[in-house]
This record gives C-alpha cells, sequence and structure tokens, in this order.
C-alpha cells in the first residue's frame, strides 16, 4: 500500500492529538499520583483531560475533512 500526501498528514495530526492526550495522562500521574488512590481533584483533571480529548479528535477530524475538500 502507499502512503500518499494526504494519509502521511492524517497520520500526523492524529499522532500528534494522541500523543498530547498521553502526555496529559503522564502529566496527571506525576500531580496527582504517589499514593494507590487517584484523588478527587486527580479524577476530575482525568474527566477534563478526556472531554478535552473528545474535543480535540472532532477538531482535528474537522480540519482533515476541510484539508480534503480544499485540494
Amino acid at each position: 500500500m502507499e502512503i500518499d500526501a494526504e494519509l502521511r498528514r492524517q497520520i500526523t495530526v492524529s499522532l500528534l492529538a494522541a500523543a498530547v492526550f498521553i502526555a496529559g495522562l503522564v502529566g496527571i500521574g506525576v500531580t496527582f499520583g504517589g499514593s494507590s488512590e487517584l484523588p478527587e481533584s486527580g479524577a476530575i483533571a482525568l474527566v477534563g483531560l478526556l472531554a478535552g480529548f473528545v474535543l480535540l479528535m472532532a477538531l482535528v477530524g474537522a480540519y482533515l475533512i476541510r484539508a480534503n475538500d480544499g485540494e
């Protein structure tokens, strides 16, 4: 299978969005970790991160659709 420029762009943008999510998970773990349980403030941060990731992926999808239509 040949990877063209459009597919390469989609892969790159999606991997960057996933890397931001993983960095957020690590940041929450470092900030709120250290015990066997996640404190309430850490749980709220995790829910916020998940909601932000869903919105980020929606924006990435919209960007990729618009970028594909422009070509």
